[in-house]
């Protein structure tokens, strides 16, 4: 019997910290700098548009029982954060309390609009929320919520500093190479799909002539894509760049 027992396979502990991140992005950051000591759900996928996502009750299970929410902020979740928040009546998540942590205010945001109104399509009123496509805004995201962590769960706040050092330290390295590799990128013209592509476009230097949409989250119409042929027969873009979720509305405009 004893040796039958010591023959079992040992049960990790029980994480210090539950962790719902509304990204992928911000999930894989949190359990790069949790570890073992955390315990992360994502509430969307990478291949999901996270403006548009539902509460479902199993989100909001997930939520009730959270001792750390990991949310892009800046308005990106809008649509059904609240009421995920609301629903949870978890007092440990809320705007406001240590466990509502929110990336983009660790950040300085492009295109802070003076004015907004329906008239400017898809607008968000703190900036564009989008800022994980510039590697510098990760690494100090990263800052941020290794000291968030620690705060929330002190007695390992050492074990998440040493990891927040050894992925800084990483994260340093691989953008010294990103950016070696992307030399040859800078100034070449391209098109973007939808506004959420601006701190790529900032970060490797490169050219944007156009926006297919007219306006964030404004179907383009006929006319001003006939437009944007015009413009660009002049001046030809390298390259289109556009989300990897599956939209069949933009591959729709983009064979036009």
């Amino acid at each position: 019997l004893c040796l039958a027992l010591a023959l079992l396979p040992v049960l990790p502990a029980e994480a210090a910290i539950k962790v719902l991140a509304t990204t992928a992005d911000w999930s894989a950051l949190a359990v790069e700098l949790g570890g073992d000591q955390v315990n992360v759900y994502t509430a969307t996928s990478a291949l999901q548009d996270v403006h548009s996502v539902d509460a479902k009750p199993s989100l909001v299970a997930r939520a009730r029982t959270a001792d750390l929410l990991v949310a892009n902020g800046a308005d990106l979740e809008a649509g059904w954060l609240p009421v995920l928040l609301q629903e949870s009546g978890n007092p440990r998540i809320q705007p406001g309390a240590p466990g509502h942590f929110e990336a983009s205010s660790a950040l300085r945001l492009l295109e802070v609009p003076t004015t907004v109104d329906r008239s400017m399509g898809d607008i968000h009123a703190f900036g564009n929320p989008h800022a994980h496509l510039d590697p510098r805004n990760v690494a100090t995201v990263a800052k941020a919520l290794t000291e968030r962590l620690a705060a929330i769960d002190a007695p390992h706040a050492a074990y998440y500093r040493s990891r927040g050092a050894d992925f800084q330290s990483r994260w340093q390295q691989a953008m010294a190479r990103w950016s070696e590799q992307a030399k040859p990128l800078r100034g070449v013209p391209v098109v973007v799909m939808h506004r959420d592509q601006v701190y790529l476009v900032n970060w490797l230097g490169l050219q944007e002539l156009a926006a297919i949409e007219p306006k964030p989250g404004v179907p383009p119409s006929a006319g001003h894509l006939a437009g944007l042929v015009t413009k660009l027969a002049a001046s030809p873009p390298r390259m289109i760049l556009r989300n990897a979720y599956n939209d069949p509305k933009a591959s729709d405009w983009l064979a036009q």
